[in-house]
C-alpha cells in the first residue's frame, strides 16, 4: 500500500513540476524532430505556415487515448479547413503507433518520444508506477511557430472540441 501511495505521490509532483515549465502562450514553441508512426522524421518547421495542434498522450491502445484519438480523427477534416494539422506525441515507439494508427484508423502523424526529450522540453512529462509518460497536455501553435494556446491535463472526451473552438478564436482574432 505504501508503495502504491508514493507511487501516487510522485506521479503528482512530476505532473505539478511539469505544468510550470511548459512553455507559454505568445513563446516560440521548441524546435524539435521526431520519426513518426511511417519511422520518417517530422519536424516542427516542416509545418511552418500551419496552425499545428500538438498535442501530448500517455500511452497508445489505452482508453481516454484511444478516445481522444478517435476525436481528433472525426474532426480533422475540420481542422484541416483551417490549414492546421493535428500531431500527436508520446514515449510509445513507432512500431506501437504504426500499430495504434492502423487499428484505429488514424490519418495524422504521430511521433515516437522515446526518450521523451521533446515531452521534457514542452513541460509534459510524468511518473506513473515507475514509468516515464507523456502528460496530456497540447499546444496550438500558430504559422509562425509562436504558441498562441497551451492546455494542461485535458479532458480526452472534449479536447478536440474544445481547441477546434479556441483555434476559431485565434484564428479570428488574427484577422482583426
Amino acid at each position: 500500500m505504501k508503495k502504491i501511495l508514493y507511487a501516487f505521490a510522485i506521479a503528482a509532483f512530476c505532473l505539478a513540476a511539469n505544468a510550470a515549465d511548459m512553455p507559454k502562450a505568445g513563446t516560440p514553441a521548441p524546435a524539435f524532430t521526431l520519426p513518426g508512426q511511417d519511422g520518417k522524421d517530422v519536424s516542427l518547421s516542416d509545418y511552418r505556415g500551419k496552425w499545428v495542434v500538438l498535442y501530448f498522450y500517455p500511452k497508445d491502445f489505452t482508453g481516454g487515448c484511444t478516445l481522444e484519438a478517435h476525436n481528433f480523427q472525426a474532426d480533422s477534416p475540420k481542422y484541416a479547413a483551417k490549414n492546421a494539422v493535428i500531431i500527436g506525441v508520446s514515449v510509445d515507439t513507432v512500431d506501437s503507433h504504426k500499430s495504434f494508427c492502423t487499428k484505429q484508423g488514424l490519418g495524422f502523424k504521430l511521433l515516437s518520444d522515446a526518450k521523451h526529450q521533446v515531452s521534457d522540453l514542452y513541460g509534459s512529462v510524468m511518473g506513473y508506477m515507475g514509468q516515464v509518460l507523456a502528460a496530456r497536455n497540447t499546444f496550438i501553435i500558430g504559422p509562425d511557430g509562436v504558441i498562441r494556446k497551451t492546455y494542461s491535463k485535458v479532458n480526452p472526451v472534449t479536447h478536440s472540441k474544445d481547441a477546434l473552438a479556441d483555434l476559431d478564436l485565434l484564428q479570428s482574432a488574427e484577422k482583426q
